[in-house]
């Protein structure tokens, strides 16, 4: 960010608690950078996992959950039940949290995916223009080439529970 949001000055760099942080002398506001946050599916059917390829960078060619980055006006629940039905056409229940995987190699920015065990209620797998050739996977056939993002993380946990 190189204007200040509220008034229009042009940000400094100020050092505040012990960091440079973007700061408008103006208004006096401090801008803190966010990570971004992104919500995946654990979907398993018969002891395998569903993964997709990714068909738009970063990581294109991929492989990795379901998932997506959370609205401003929306849950991480609720932005796992609409990445799975826009990814890839099913409507899934969430049953519980799996776990929560902070990621430092995505060039969009640093940030966390909270991923989530769903059950798929409805609908049929389908291709998406974000997302191709959604399969199910045993652990002991998962691609080696993986989504960054967090994914890679969350899989290989997966991966563990059965081998």
């Amino acid at each position: 960010m190189r204007f200040c949001s509220n008034c229009g000055t042009s940000l400094v760099l100020k050092e505040i608690e012990q960091r440079q942080r973007a700061y408008c002398p103006e208004c006096r506001r401090v801008y803190y950078e966010q990570l971004k946050i992104g919500a995946g599916a654990l979907i398993e059917l018969d002891r395998k996992i569903l993964l997709l390829k990714r068909t738009k960078e970063p990581f294109a060619g991929c492989w990795n959950l379901p998932a997506g980055y959370v609205e401003v006006d929306e849950s991480p629940v609720q932005a796992v039940i609409r990445e799975v039905y826009e990814e890839v056409g099913l409507r899934v229940e969430v049953t519980d949290l799996v776990d929560v995987y902070f990621f430092n190699d995505d060039p969009r920015g640093n940030g966390i995916l909270v991923v989530y065990h769903c059950v798929v209620r409805e609908g049929a797998l389908i291709e998406s223009d974000e997302a191709v050739a959604p399969t199910y996977f045993f652990s002991k056939d998962i691609p080696a080439n993986l989504s960054g993002g967090g994914h890679d993380q969350a899989i290989r946990a997966w991966q563990k529970l059965y081998t």
